[in-house]
């Protein structure tokens, strides 16, 4: 996976993930809307800035002076946690 910071403040990041589709943007997304201190999370395959790029971009705000970045690795464990729990519930149900 590589990773390409576009855009940083003190609350806000965008960062392009490439290789990544909707589904691995849309768990993501969800997991750092889970979190108490952002305040906006989404995705984009194709702004119409970048004239028709299309390795998706997320963009993640922040509040209560959470630094972007932390929130988005407490989503990126929070994922593998569930991620980790699931396999392991289908292992015991098979």
């Amino acid at each position: 996976m590589e990773l390409r910071v576009t855009e940083s403040s003190e609350d806000e990041l965008s960062i392009e993930i490439a290789g990544e589709d909707h589904t691995f943007m849309n768990v993501l997304k969800g997991a750092l809307l889970e979190h108490e201190d952002v305040s906006a999370a989404t995705y984009d395959v194709n702004p119409e800035q970048s004239g028709g790029q299309t390795e998706p971009i997320l963009t993640i705000k922040t509040e209560s002076g959470v630094e972007p970045l932390e929130a988005l690795e407490d989503a990126a464990v929070n994922v593998r946690e569930k991620a980790v729990s699931f396999r392991d519930a289908f292992e015991a149900a098979a």
